[in-house]
């Protein structure tokens, strides 16, 4: 992939440790990972790319003259955000990494099911900040968060205190571990967020859900709300925002990656559309 095209025309479970960033011989190729929780997440980007399961972790091509794009999800959390990006760099290195996916609110500015690119990431675990690259040639949002990242679903009342304690406007769970990774990489991390629930909305508890390797068990879930149908207005209006969001997603993320869709009209992309 061009300079001038770029944004304008492990394995194991545990704590990472830094390692070369080594290549295959042979002409050189940007890599830029995209890691999210959920495959609905990123199910409008990849519509058309190559679709693969590699232990446990789920990965979407897309391979162009001069480059490549992955996205690859594994679960929620940080350990699983950490197992997905170990996954993508078994091909090789990566050269620029992406947190995507879905976030709660944390303040009234920040609309459910519209689409954010997030000014840095805070891990509430260990209190680290990082700071996201400035895309280049790209044209700043009204508003760029920072977003906190937790190791758990925050319901109302977490939502304030993670407000109050980091003066964040978006929560997540794996963001920071995506920004870890890359700046033990030293390559630019960036972070581009859909807004799934509101700072208000009364939800179920979604952790007694998520499993411990991260996995969020729909079976359960399902057997769970059909009795509780309190839940029901709340749960429809999610999806419409989470359907909107990972919409929002992708016309951002197409935006800032190939801004005057030259890659991708040089290439044959898939729907590709101006």
């Amino acid at each position: 992939m061009r300079k001038r095209d770029f944004l304008q025309d492990g394995d194991v479970l545990g704590k990472p440790v830094p390692r070369p960033r080594l290549r295959a011989p042979g002409p050189y190729m940007t890599r830029v990972t995209i890691i999210a929780a959920m495959a609905g997440e990123l199910k409008p980007l990849v519509r058309g790319w190559r679709h693969e399961r590699r232990n446990g972790v789920k990965l979407w091509r897309w391979r162009f003259d001069e480059g490549e794009w992955v996205a690859a999800c594994s679960g929620a959390g940080v350990e699983a955000a950490t197992r997905a990006f170990a996954e993508v760099e078994r091909a090789g290195a990566v050269d620029v990494a992406i947190s995507t996916g879905w976030a709660g609110a944390l303040s009234d500015e920040f609309a459910a099911g519209k689409a954010y690119g997030v000014s840095g990431v805070i891990d509430a675990r260990t209190g680290e900040r990082f700071p996201v690259a400035a895309w280049p040639e790209g044209e700043l949002q009204a508003a760029e968060p920072w977003l906190v990242t937790s190791p758990k679903v925050a319901d109302t009342a977490e939502k304030r205190r993670l407000a109050a304690a980091y003066g964040a406007g978006l929560v997540d769970m794996e963001a920071a571990g995506v920004a870890r990774l890359a700046a033990m990489r030293g390559i630019p991390f960036y972070c581009v967020k859909g807004v799934s629930d509101g700072v208000r909305d009364q939800l179920p508890d979604f952790n007694r859900f998520i499993s411990a390797n991260g996995r969020f068990q729909l079976g359960r879930f399902i057997a769970f709300s059909i009795q509780r149908p309190w839940h029901w207005s709340a749960l429809v209006r999610m999806g419409e925002n989470s359907r909107m969001a990972a919409q929002g997603i992708r016309e951002s993320l197409l935006e800032n990656l190939d801004r005057q869709g030259a890659i991708r009209k040089r290439n044959g992309y898939p729907n590709f559309r101006r």
